[in-house]
C-alpha cells in the first residue's frame, strides 16, 4: 500500500492556496513539503497540523492506495 497526498494538493487548489502558504501557516520543513510532494509517509502530527489549517480531516488530505504491482 501507498500513500497519496493528491486530495491534499486538490484542496488548496479549492481554497486558492498555494504550497508556500500551506508551509508558512502549518509551520512545516522543507523536508516535510518535499515528502508530501513524494507521496512519502509523514506523521500524524504533521497531518493532524495540516487539518487544522485546513479546517478538514485527514481523509480530505490523503488517501492509501494499491500499489501498483499489486493491481
Amino acid at each position: 500500500m501507498a500513500v497519496s497526498y493528491k486530495r491534499l494538493w486538490k484542496l488548496l487548489i479549492d481554497k486558492d492556496m498555494k504550497k508556500r502558504d500551506l508551509k508558512e501557516a502549518a509551520n512545516l520543513s522543507p523536508s516535510l513539503m518535499s515528502s508530501l510532494n513524494q507521496d512519502k509517509s509523514v506523521t500524524v502530527n504533521t497531518l493532524s497540523r495540516i487539518c487544522e489549517v485546513l479546517n478538514c480531516r485527514i481523509e480530505d488530505v490523503m488517501e492509501i492506495v494499491p500499489d501498483e504491482t499489486m493491481q
